[in-house]
């Protein structure tokens, strides 16, 4: 069962991110972040990992490919330990690619260093998407750019997530695949409402429209999610591109393998299978108290 936490900041986290935010209201009443001065909206390239994946009792692996029909890779990759995930952009010919790059540097420099809690990371999301947000109308060939973002934070207990768009995250424990997220999609939204069934939407003509996006909007909504840590348990972070070509029992044959040949296989055979889309993922096993 997934766990929803509805955020709102407290006096303590809006200290601790005083010195380039204030808080405002936005038209749902919930406090969302501003810059309170002017600042780049563009986030520097973040240094070396502050932590290794031995450090975090995790081991992982990262694949991404432009895939056999786009001519740019839009996606990124995020490998920060404890921060992993994807994020998949999209926009005009640059947008993406920026939005989510964008979106990667922005949640590494803004959460490296802080204590893991799943309000920071909710803070840490409205703040990426209001300076890529902003970078979008001051530069009109970035007009309209947005992006995916599917990504946990590990903690020593539990492991929190955060959800806009259609990539997904997976858990793989004791032999059972679960999808963790739900899509923010057109389709995905007539299939809960019984408008559509899942065979149906996997061939619907608007697939590919999302219904939530970092950056697209002036806010945005976050899921953030909630789950305990368990040694044993594989994580798997994904975009579209990967997901949407691979079908999940195939999914399941190759998280068997080791984990860097889980991570090749995966890729293998999005590419096989067309690879319309570009194709990202990222593995992640949590080794629990091992050494």
């Amino acid at each position: 069962m997934k766990n929803n936490h509805p955020m709102h900041f407290t006096e303590e986290t809006a200290k601790h991110l005083s010195e380039f935010l204030a808080v405002e209201k936005d038209e749902a009443g919930k406090n969302i972040p501003e810059p309170t001065k002017p600042i780049p909206v563009v986030f520097p390239a973040p240094s070396v990992p502050m932590h290794t994946d031995d450090e975090c009792h995790v081991q992982c692996e990262s694949r991404t490919d432009v895939g056999c029909v786009r001519k740019i890779n839009q996606d990124a990759v995020i490998v920060d330990p404890p921060l992993f995930g994807v994020a998949d952009g999209m926009g005009g010919h640059q947008g993406g690619e920026v939005a989510s790059g964008e979106c990667r540097d922005g949640l590494i420099t803004f959460l490296r260093n802080r204590e893991v809690d799943a309000q920071m990371l909710e803070t840490a999301v409205k703040v990426v998407n209001r300076r890529i947000h902003i970078r979008a109308g001051e530069d009109a060939s970035l007009s309209g750019m947005g992006t995916t973002l599917t990504c946990a934070w590990f903690d020593q207990k539990q492991i929190y997530i955060a959800h806009v768009g259609d990539s997904r995250c997976y858990l793989y424990r004791d032999g059972h695949l679960e999808q963790i997220t739900d899509d923010h999609s057109m389709v995905m939204e007539m299939v809960r409402a019984g408008v559509l069934t899942p065979e149906q939407a996997a061939v619907h003509p608007m697939r590919n429209v999302i219904t939530r996006a970092v950056g697209s909007d002036r806010s945005v909504q976050v899921d953030i999610l909630t789950r305990e840590r368990k040694a044993g348990d594989l994580w798997l972070f994904c975009s579209d591109g990967l997901h949407g070509q691979v079908e999940e029992q195939e999914i399941v044959e190759y998280l068997h393998l080791p984990i860097a040949q889980a991570a090749d296989a995966l890729l293998k055979a999005a590419m096989d299978a067309g690879a319309p889309d570009n194709v990202s993922l990222v593995l992640v096993l949590d080794k629990g108290d091992e050494a």
